[in-house]
């Protein structure tokens, strides 16, 4: 946020259609509010995105780097993973609720 309560992003967008094409943010490129993208050279976050809800905009950088989740649900998943999945979200589940302001949330979203 700038002095004046502006954010500090740019909108690039189509000059014909009006579509986003990109959002700059404090010099890292999203391809739009919330969408999550992955951050392999961040040292120690795997995941960012640029979360906006009404008028707040807000950078969320979660997941551990080079962490192993559970991932999306698979058929036939061991039921070590299908604990762990649980465990994940009984244990965040008060974050989770919060909403896209969350890195909790994000986290569930993406990774687990």
């Amino acid at each position: 946020m700038l002095a004046n309560g502006a954010c500090d992003s740019t909108v690039n967008q189509h000059p014909l259609r009006g579509l986003v094409m990109a959002i700059d943010h404090r010099g890292e490129k999203f391809s739009g509010y919330n969408k999550p993208k992955r951050t392999p050279d961040h040292p120690k976050k795997s995941h960012a995105v640029l979360a906006k809800e009404g008028d707040k905009v807000k950078l969320i950088r979660f997941g551990e780097q080079g962490a192993s989740t559970a991932g999306k649900p698979k058929s036939g998943e061991s039921d070590r993973m299908k604990k762990k999945r649980a465990s994940f979200k009984a244990r965040h589940a008060k974050n989770i609720k919060k909403g896209k302001m969350s890195a909790a949330y994000w986290a569930d979203k993406e990774k687990w």
